[in-house]
């Protein structure tokens, strides 16, 4: 009983003696201060540091028979997303892209759902695409070389790219797209419109 109480008594003060995490200018540690979470932290998508590029891609839209590049967008918010008809949370968030898409595209942002389906065939990606009425522009990614190069590890995986072409972040599983939070991030991030 005594050793489980040391114990006990050991962990808690390991973790009393651990920093507090805040995103500000200095690295973040404070002892003792409230955490502030910055708008990347409260939308749920890892920050990038600047300066940072997504490879180039071009690849084909469907339905139809055209292409499609990342630098086609460039003056553009692009939310990238690699998705796949099997994986359930794509599925789950692709209405608040379509949300997303629908709200923002006049201002300058553009939703891409990459489908990593190989092979993408004609008779899964139609009635999936229907089904949930998605009207963004869905790109094919069948032999997996975009998300190799983007090093897409799990999906959905979406990638935040400012006009210019830098990537800002990235979210690992299922968002809220059209969420207050993420709603907020991106504002600061929409294409600035000459008036």
């Amino acid at each position: 009983m005594l050793r489980v109480g040391l114990a006990i008594a050991l962990f808690a003060g390991v973790l009393w003696t651990l920093p507090v995490w805040r995103s500000d200018e200095d690295g973040g540690h404070h002892r003792g201060r409230a955490v502030t979470l910055d708008a990347f932290e409260k939308a749920g998508i890892t920050e990038f540091t600047e300066g940072q590029r997504g490879p180039a891609f071009r690849l084909r839209t469907f339905p139809g028979e055209g292409h499609a590049a990342l630098e086609d967008f460039t003056h553009q918010l692009v939310v990238l997303n690699f998705w796949a008809t099997w994986c359930t949370p794509c599925t789950i968030e692709m209405p608040t892209l379509e949300r997303l898409w629908q709200d923002y595209r006049a201002r300058g942002l553009v939703v891409l759902g990459v489908s990593v389906d190989r092979g993408a065939p004609r008779s899964l990606l139609d009635p999936y695409l229907k089904h949930l009425q998605l009207t963004f522009p869905i790109l094919l990614d069948p032999d997996l070389k975009t998300s190799a190069a983007w090093r897409v590890t799990g999906l959905p995986a979406t990638f935040i790219v400012k006009p210019g072409g830098e990537v800002a972040g990235m979210a690992v599983g299922a968002r809220e797209w059209d969420s207050a939070e993420m709603r907020a991030l991106l504002e600061t991030l929409l294409p600035v419109v000459d008036k």
